[in-house]
């Protein structure tokens, strides 16, 4: 087997399992129960886009994926951070 086989079928399963990911990260911002849930479910499904991007990235061999997943993680940390700040505090700018 080559290894461009090897790597294609290794990416075709990352993505697979990071599909699932996001699925029970969804699961876990619908059915909650309460709002800290909500809000770990939305940092790990952007964690699992962030991934998914990178991993299409790999795919393709463009550079362009890698810089949008950058900006996803950055724009993802800021929410999660806002998200969490407003839960403990009920506000996010003091």
């Amino acid at each position: 087997m080559s290894s461009a086989l090897i790597l294609h079928w290794s990416l075709l399963a990352a993505q697979a399992m990071i599909a699932g990911a996001m699925g029970l990260a969804v699961l876990r911002m619908l059915r909650g129960p309460r709002a800290q849930d909500r809000v770990l479910g939305l940092d790990t499904l952007n964690v699992a886009a962030m991934l998914m991007i990178l991993t299409f990235g790999v795919r393709t061999g463009s550079a362009v994926y890698f810089e949008a997943a950058l900006v996803i993680a950055l724009a993802g940390f800021g929410a999660t951070v806002a998200l969490s700040k407003f839960l403990m505090r009920g506000e996010v700018i003091e």
